[in-house]
């Protein structure tokens, strides 16, 4: 899946995220997070190594019931899931080494 540059304000309901099959990556920020743009070169390089992995940056905040339902209370939340069941996680991650030990647990 090639790099999503721009947080999606149409983000995928809990029960779709759920019934995803293989390896994804939800990404929860703001285009306007300076703690998310910061993160985005150690995101891309992480996760552009990864091949098998799907990437969605999910638009977070007030009334985003996506990431409340998965206790997101900081940007950028890296949430990592195999078959629809999170496998780890990162949040404001200080290098790239930091989000490939989350995409490790997909291993």
């Amino acid at each position: 899946m090639s790099w999503q540059a721009r947080y999606s304000a149409d983000a995928p309901d809990r029960a779709g995220v759920e019934a995803t099959a293989g390896a994804l990556a939800l990404e929860f920020g703001t285009d306007w997070c300076g703690h998310c743009q910061a993160a985005q070169p150690l995101l891309r390089a992480a996760i552009e190594a990864r091949p098998d992995l799907a990437h969605v940056k999910v638009e977070d905040g007030k009334g985003r019931p996506l990431g409340r339902s998965f206790g997101v209370k900081l940007w950028p939340t890296l949430v990592v899931l195999r078959d629809g069941v999170e496998v780890a996680r990162v949040t404001r991650p200080g290098s790239v080494a930091d989000v490939a030990r989350a995409l490790a647990a997909l291993d």
